[in-house]
């Protein structure tokens, strides 16, 4: 069991690969791309997620490849490659922590 500070600590834990259960960082990675993708409240930070939906219809990439820059802040439209590279910046830059509470 680990404690982190933040949210963003959490998930770059995650990203690192250091967690056991992630075999490796492109695993992990890609797991986390794949939980994002799925929250609705994550359209919006996900660089290639659609913007509108359609008749209800959710937003779905099953190439089963990630993106290099998959994330992005909708306020300034800076990109990472990273969940965790977008939430610190989202703390630091916009004083945004809400991106955590809306997963």
């Amino acid at each position: 069991e680990q404690r982190f500070r933040s949210g963003a600590n959490a998930v770059q834990h995650v990203e690192s690969g250091y967690c056991s259960g992630c075999l490796g960082k492109d695993n992990a990675r890609g797991q986390i791309y794949e939980f994002a993708k799925r929250q609705q409240a994550m359209n919006r930070y996900i660089s290639d997620a659609p913007r509108l939906t359609y008749g209800g219809s959710e937003y779905s990439n099953n190439s089963g490849v990630v993106p290099d820059f998959p994330y992005q802040c909708p306020d300034c439209n800076k990109a990472f490659r990273q969940l965790s590279q977008l939430l610190q910046h989202q703390d630091n830059k916009h004083s945004n922590s809400s991106l955590m509470l809306n997963l």
